[in-house]
């Protein structure tokens, strides 16, 4: 500051000065954080703006103005919505949104809407708004940021179009073998029904020769059959239609029976077959059926696989912590050992893959379609169990495979039994033979079915589709009726119904008969009203016990 004098001369100068190194560093710091700010909203990957409780923006990130179609962040300052390219029903909707936000002053989180850019292109976009309040804590506007996930949606979108594509292809293909099972076992049916009217010379008498040969045919054709049932019943686990039917199951019992399967076979090639069983084994809540076709599988591969004069021996062992109660560590192992060719151990993996055969060459020595083993693998697995195998080339092999006794010890279901009438047939049906009517529109199964009946001593009528079923059914009375299920004008299923709906005679027994086996085939002929189902092809003596049966419990109701 200058001084004068009197005179008004400068006289002296008083000066004074601060330190503002602080405040400048300050300055510097803000000036920092601001550009640290602004080049974080610029590299900020997700589309970011702020307003206030107007819905008015008051900032954004370069990425927001682009999509707005605008160069700068600052041009967007002080618009609304309606300035900017989003649709009618958008602006309303984010107008909606951010009204209600800042009511509730609850953010809202990660949900989808639509948004429409400033080239035309509509995108999705994942939304999230929160509110912002004043340091007295008043809300004064809202913070809201998005990311385009049009890719993502499309890639969703793609993938449940190919979701569906798969659905109708095992759609597709459960309709494939179904319709394949009926091409095959029609004839099948008429094959081994005729086989078997041969054999119990229904047709006249044969000799030696002709009896051998008929053992063969019936052989080759049941052969035939286990081919087709490996094939569908692989194809209902792994599309996971197989369900299980536990029963108490004796192991004993369920051993002796898989080797009765094998026992020719291991005779003519002089194979000596052995079994060890533990005294007082438990008895199991399995599904007896699928566990028996575990055990022949095995038994088949080690009689086929092993030369003459070798060994087989069946093992059952167990192990028990407590006898009441078994622990999650204790299991039941089945063990087929065999001292055959042995498998390589690069070749073990292989084993349980569907359609692969360990010798797959065109000049190969053993037989089969490969499916055995893997069947196994998935019916122990569907018990809870696991499989496993030891073998060495030259030596042999030993398959087994382990249950769970805290799981088989105890049935998973109520168990239920069929009701057994044991009666002897003739007195059980009246002196008359009862009348049958077969409904079938194959003449090559019609005449395998009515020459067997008829020689058994039924008497018989024949309708060639669900119609004429119906009609014979009303003007004849018979006592049982054999339904066909594919037949044409009318099927099987729709006769049935009309039969059990008509006042005439809605109680008569029906057997299902078809050439359908995939899994709920059955359900559907019993829940239209049939009271036993058969599946071709089917053994004539199985239909004559089931006729039997079906006629006797009809009679006592």
């Amino acid at each position: 500051r200058l001084v004068r004098d009197d005179k008004g001369d400068p006289v002296e100068i008083i000066g004074y000065f601060a330190d503002i190194t602080e405040q400048k560093q300050t300055e510097q710091a803000i000036r920092e954080s601001q550009q640290f700010f602004k080049s974080l909203l610029t590299v900020f990957p997700l589309y970011l703006f702020w307003k206030n409780t107007e819905s008015v923006y008051l900032g954004c990130n370069q990425n927001f103005a682009t999509a707005a179609g605008f160069s700068s962040p600052e041009e967007i300052i002080g618009k609304t919505d309606d300035d900017l390219p989003w649709t009618e029903a958008e602006t309303a909707s984010y107008l909606a949104d951010e009204k209600e936000l800042i009511a509730s002053e609850s953010p809202k989180l990660g949900y989808l809407e639509t948004q429409r850019q400033a080239n035309g292109q509509q995108i999705w976009v994942e939304t999230s708004k929160v509110p912002l309040y004043d340091g007295s804590g008043e809300v004064i506007g809202i913070l809201g940021t998005y990311q385009d996930i049009t890719a993502r949606k499309e890639a969703e979108e793609q993938l449940q179009r190919t979701n569906e594509a798969l659905i109708r292809a095992t759609q597709l293909k459960d309709e494939f073998l179904a319709n394949m099972s009926h091409e095959l076992r029609t004839p099948l049916n008429v094959i081994l029904g005729m086989t078997e009217g041969l054999q119990e010379r229904i047709y006249g008498q044969i000799n030696e020769k002709q009896a051998k040969a008929l053992k063969t045919i019936e052989s080759s054709g049941s052969h035939l059959l286990e081919l087709i049932n490996d094939i569908l019943d692989l194809s209902k686990i792994e599309s996971g239609q197989m369900e299980l039917h536990y029963a108490k199951t004796e192991i004993a019992n369920l051993c002796q029976s898989a080797l009765v399967f094998i026992q020719q076979q291991a005779y003519k090639k002089r194979i000596q077959v052995s079994t060890q069983l533990p005294t007082q084994l438990p008895n199991l809540f399995v599904d007896e059926r699928r566990m028996r076709q575990v055990l022949i599988n095995l038994l088949t591969n080690a009689v086929k696989f092993t030369p003459e004069g070798g060994q087989i021996t069946l093992d059952v062992s167990f192990s028990m912590s407590e006898p009441e109660e078994p622990s999650s560590a204790d299991y039941l192992r089945f063990t087929v050992c065999d001292t055959g060719i042995g498998i390589a151990p690069e070749n073990i993996q292989r084993l349980f893959q569907p359609f692969i055969q360990i010798d797959s060459a065109l000049n190969r020595r053993y037989e089969g379609t490969g499916l055995g083993l893997s069947l196994v693998k998935r019916i122990v697995e569907l018990h809870g169990g696991e499989v496993g195998v030891r073998s060495e080339v030259g030596v042999g092999s030993c398959f087994y495979f382990d249950l769970p006794l805290a799981r088989v010890l105890t049935s998973p279901e109520p168990s239920t039994s069929d009701v057994e009438v044991n009666l002897d047939t003739a007195t059980a049906l009246s002196e008359e033979m009862p009348l049958i009517l077969v409904a079938e529109d194959n003449e090559a199964n019609v005449m395998t079915l009515t020459s067997y009946l008829e020689a058994k001593g039924y008497r018989l009528l024949v309708a060639g589709n669900g119609e004429e079923a119906i009609e014979l059914t009303e003007t004849h009375s018979p006592d049982l009726i054999i339904m066909d299920i594919q037949m044409p004008d009318m099927d099987g299923l729709e006769a049935i119904q009309q039969i059990r709906a008509s006042s005439h005679q809605p109680h008569v027994p029906i057997i299902a008969l078809t050439a359908l086996a995939m899994e709920g085939d059955r359900d559907r002929c019993l829940e239209v009203g049939a009271d036993a189902y058969l599946s071709k092809p089917v053994r004539l003596r199985e239909l004559v016990k089931l006729i039997e049966h079906q006629l006797a419990t009809f009679k006592l109701q």
